[in-house]
């Protein structure tokens, strides 16, 4: 079998970015993405538009053009797939990695990846280095509550019109809560908000936080705070707290869970990677990004542990070109990656 010099698993910009900067660092490379190249962007909602300007979303040198000030989603999707048409990556898509395990000691160290592919076809490759750049916007924060997995239940917002005129409930305090909030009122559906905090989050964006408050006051958005959710039901869920004695009803037609989203840690353990449990942030170098696995390294969001916050494609794009110079000196003069 073939051995790989590294290989990517994630298709997002800071995988992108690796990919591209192995290739000019002469590494073969080779992506492999669970979903469809940039992903975690296809996922977000439909109209959605970046507060970034499009110079903090380039990678490889290649200019994101618009004619407005902030790219869309949409143009996004479209600058990633020309970033992979440009360089010609190599990316397997629909493909889930399910393991990364180290074979052999010393020089003989490989990394035997294992994957999935949406038809169930399992394969597995061997590479001298991985990288992991899975993000974290694909493994929401589960409430682990009865009827979480009802068909009218997502932890995804994607666009308001299905709701028009329907009855909301948002689970959620922060940003993606309060902007799906906003959306879902100005296109005619009922929302409620509710959230465990006693208000909205601190990081809601400072343009987004009067307009959320002032609909809440005016009761055109109505909110419960210090409110937990027991369990969501067909027709209603069913919460507890905010001043209130016992369990209350919440009339809904949809449920949309945003609280969050976290890196798959366990994926991570089982690779070998220790995880800090307080943080939750791997044990890296910070110079290098490699894990306390030597040859395996993270990059893009993964890093961030509990702050999600602190790592977005406008920093996470860098990651890449450092972890391909240690690639690529190790291979040149050491051979297959011994560690550092």
């Amino acid at each position: 079998m073939a051995v790989r010099d590294v290989l990517v698993v994630g298709a997002g910009p800071a995988g992108l970015a690796a990919a591209i900067a192995a290739r000019r660092h002469g590494l073969d490379c080779l992506v492999i993405e669970k979903g469809t190249v940039a992903d975690a962007i296809y996922r977000f909602p439909t109209h959605m538009v970046f507060f970034t300007t499009p110079e903090l979303l380039e990678i490889g040198g290649l200019p994101l053009t618009t004619p407005y000030e902030k790219p869309t989603r949409l143009e996004a999707l479209r600058y990633y797939r020309r970033v992979v048409d440009t360089y010609q990556l190599q990316v397997a898509m629909h493909e889930e990695v399910t393991a990364v395990v180290t074979i052999g000691e010393g020089d003989r160290r490989l990394f035997e990846v294992e994957s999935r592919t949406a038809r169930g076809h399992v394969r597995v490759r061997d590479a001298h280095a991985v990288v992991l750049a899975m993000g974290y916007y694909g493994r929401p924060n589960l409430l682990n509550v009865p009827g979480e997995d009802l068909p009218h239940v997502s932890h995804y917002y994607r666009e308001a019109h299905p709701f028009y005129r329907q009855r909301v409930v948002i689970v959620g305090g922060k940003n993606s809560a309060c902007e799906a909030a906003l959306e879902l009122h100005r296109a005619g559906a009922h929302v409620t908000l509710v959230h465990r905090g006693e208000a909205l989050g601190d990081s809601v964006k400072y343009w987004v936080r009067p307009d959320i408050e002032n609909r809440i006051k005016a009761g055109s958005i109505a909110a419960r705070f210090s409110t937990e959710v027991v369990e969501i039901h067909p027709t209603h869920v069913v919460v507890r707290g905010g001043g209130q004695q016992g369990t209350d009803a919440i009339p809904a037609d949809g449920v949309l869970l945003l609280t969050g989203y976290q890196a798959d840690h366990e994926f991570l353990r089982r690779a070998g990677v220790e995880i800090d449990p307080e943080t939750l942030i791997p044990r890296h170098d910070a110079e290098t990004f490699e894990t306390n696995v030597p040859g395996l390294f993270i990059a893009g969001g993964q890093l961030a542990g509990r702050r999600t916050g602190t790592i977005f494609i406008e920093n996470g794009r860098f990651h890449g070109e450092r972890v391909a110079q240690v690639i690529a000196s190790r291979l040149r003069t050491a051979g297959p990656l011994a560690g550092a």
